[in-house]
């Protein structure tokens, strides 16, 4: 299975606007974003779990990487409400389940072999750095200096602006709230958008744009 596998070009998707596609686990369900592989795939994918579903226990032997966007995920090492950014490295294992069910935005087999740290951050109560443009407030989730790939989640307030910049490295950006806008568009909550490497863009805000954003990780198409 091929989506969106041409990291060349530019895709933008308006989520909320795709069928929810059921898993081969009851009670979990997927929208594909992009893909290479079947059920052992590289890929980055919306997942939505019913209320007391559960996922069979499975090991990561590329990584996982996802943000709660909806409800609250757990697994055998805690519980991680909305907000929730959770890395989980090369080799780990865990079963997913889920009380009053969840959607996550989740990357998988996409991590450098050797990465061996786990990450959780609650970023609704983590304290956001103010940027150096009015109305623009960052959360750095990951940070790898050896391949350029760097994790974060940012707001614009409304009416701010970030001016335009080079993605040499390639970008994606799932808007969580509010509207993001461009060059090209407005992008409501629910849009992602994969901008390749070279890509040049700025990005305003029409209303609160609170979104995660992943850079210079396209190039070696992890």
């Amino acid at each position: 299975m091929r989506i969106n596998a041409d990291f060349s070009k530019r895709v933008v998707i308006q989520t909320n606007e795709l069928p929810w596609i059921a898993s081969p686990q009851p009670g979990v369900e997927r929208r594909m974003l992009d893909r290479i592989g079947d059920e052992v795939a590289r890929a980055t994918s919306l997942v939505r779990y019913a209320p007391a579903s559960v996922f069979e226990p499975h090991v990561h032997a590329l990584g996982e990487e996802f943000l709660v966007l909806e409800g609250i995920f757990s697994d055998e090492h805690g519980d991680y409400p909305a907000g929730t950014y959770v890395r989980n490295p090369p080799g780990s294992h865990h079963s997913p389940r889920t009380e009053p069910g969840c959607i996550i935005l989740v990357k998988l087999r996409q991590m450098a072999p050797a990465e061996n740290r786990r990450i959780v951050i609650d970023t609704a109560n983590a304290v956001w750095e103010r940027g150096d443009v009015d109305g623009y407030r960052r959360l750095d989730l990951y940070t790898n200096r050896a391949n350029g790939e760097h994790v974060t989640i940012e707001r614009l307030d409304a009416g701010a602006s970030l001016p335009q910049a080079d993605c040499p490295g390639g970008e994606e950006i799932f808007v969580v709230s509010g509207c993001l806008a461009d060059e090209q568009g407005k992008y409501p909550s629910g849009t992602w958008i994969r901008n390749p490497c070279g890509y040049r863009r700025s990005l305003k805000s029409d209303g609160d744009a609170v979104y995660w954003a992943k850079r210079g990780h396209l190039d070696a198409k992890r």
